[in-house]
């Protein structure tokens, strides 16, 4: 058996990990580093003193500097970077995976061992000079194809995925709307408010405020406690009561966003989003069923959603999520990234393994699909698309086949029904001609 991948996992210290409230960058590393653990990887977590993890924590900050204003953010950035590239020059890692920026990178050609940078967004032009620079040592993971940037070389595209635990999903729609991100300009609050004025329904504003003026001049003089309403930041259990209560997530972006995890947050507990076509928003929402892209600063086009949202099947919304940004997904692709990297053609960090062709061919459709999921027994094939958001894996082939045929259209139930149930056979005949009869010797 191989020797466990050793991953030095390199958070930004603003908050802590995982953030009590608000800290995107730092929620998305707590999902990959508790999901690296359970898979047997063993990571040390380079964040805060403060932070809540499987992992070995490596801790030189007490707690997050934005929130606390006596911590100079320079002085515990150094120290936190350089105390984990030490450890990773004596050889402790085999990876070593960075979420803090473009800083550490330039430490890249000191490190013993390959250095990943997940790039969270530009937060602007001018850091770009860092990123070319050590473009030739580092293995970028881009976290959208939308923000892959032309001048850089990328190790892969990875989309960020989402604990599904942490959300509620409801089956009937709410009845207001929401704004859940950032209090700034970049985030369109303000054309939020202009939306629920126009629909004349009620808006709930959650998000700590990241531009004082800007709230203070085009948010706070329209909210009046009834029709618009603003709640500050809120946690993970406040947050999936609010994103499942609305009608409709307003995401009307200004700016070409990364990702947007308040947008998947909110499909995982079917509630549709109505956003600005920029970005990375259509490669997150599928338009038409999970949410609504409209025009960039198409007002009318916005206004007009929010009747078309409330029309979506929030179950379809759900399984959407369930399909593409779960944090199990996400884990898989960085640890096949990790291997790759390292020469090992495996998938499970424990063990080698020949590697197989990917996917295989689907007992519904009998097509051979790239993503294919086999239910508890073995006895079923069922491709992404087919399951249509049912995880086949977690049953065994009798209850996958009724959930796969009540999620699929009336006429074709009876067809698929059959069809399913002929390959199940099929495989139990073939798995039982395949076993030794009792009383016989394989010798």
């Amino acid at each position: 058996m191989a020797e466990r991948l050793r991953v030095g996992m390199l958070a930004p210290i603003a908050w802590r990990v995982p953030p009590v409230h608000y800290g995107p960058w730092e929620r998305t590393v707590s999902m990959l580093t508790e999901g690296l653990v359970a898979r047997g990887v063993d990571v040390t977590l380079f964040a805060t003193a403060d932070s809540v993890t499987r992992a070995r924590l490596s801790s030189v900050a007490p707690h997050g500097y934005a929130e606390d204003p006596l911590l100079d953010a320079k002085v515990y950035e150094c120290l936190h970077i350089a105390r984990a590239f030490e450890q990773a020059a004596s050889g402790a890692f085999d990876i070593v995976h960075n979420h803090f920026d473009f800083l550490p990178l330039t430490y890249a050609r000191l490190a013993a061992a390959p250095l990943v940078t997940t790039i969270h967004g530009f937060s602007s032009e001018r850091i770009l000079p860092v990123y070319r620079a050590y473009n030739d040592v580092c293995h970028l993971v881009a976290i959208s194809t939308a923000d892959r940037h032309p001048d850089l070389d990328y190790a892969a595209t990875i989309h960020h995925g989402i604990d599904l635990k942490e959300f509620t999903p409801r089956t009937t729609r709410g009845d207001y709307l929401l704004f859940f991100g950032r209090i700034h300009p970049d985030k369109g609050a303000h054309v939020a408010i202009e939306v629920a004025r126009r629909t004349g329904e009620r808006l709930i504003l959650a998000g700590i405020v990241q531009d004082a003026e800007y709230f203070r001049t085009r948010i706070e003089p329209f909210v009046d406690g009834q029709q618009i309403q603003f709640v500050g930041s809120v946690g993970p259990p406040e947050g999936d009561a609010l994103l499942g209560g609305a009608l409709a997530l307003l995401h009307l972006i200004q700016f070409d966003e990364p990702f947007g995890l308040s947008v998947v947050e909110a499909m995982a507990t079917g509630t549709p989003v109505i956003a600005f076509s920029r970005g990375s928003m259509p490669e997150l929402i599928a338009d038409g069923s999970s949410g609504l892209l409209v025009a960039a600063d198409d007002l009318e086009a916005a206004v007009a959603a929010v009747a078309q949202a409330q029309r979506l099947d929030r179950q379809a919304v759900r399984a959407h999520v369930e399909r593409h940004f779960t944090a199990e997904r996400m884990v898989d692709e960085y640890v096949r990234l990790y291997n790759r990297l390292l020469g090992h053609a495996v998938d499970d960090p424990r063990r080698r393994r020949r590697t197989r062709p990917a996917g295989g061919r689907c007992d519904a459709c009998h097509e051979r699909k790239t993503h294919v999921y086999q239910s508890r027994d073995g006895l079923l094939t069922v491709c992404s698309t087919c399951a249509r958001g049912i995880d086949v894996s977690s049953q065994d082939a009798e209850t996958a086949i009724a959930n796969v045929v009540g999620r699929a259209p009336a006429a074709e139930r009876r067809t698929l029904r059959h069809r399913l149930a002929a390959r199940q056979a099929m495989h139990t005949t073939r798995r039982e001609r395949a076993s030794p009869r009792p009383g016989t010797s394989s010798c």
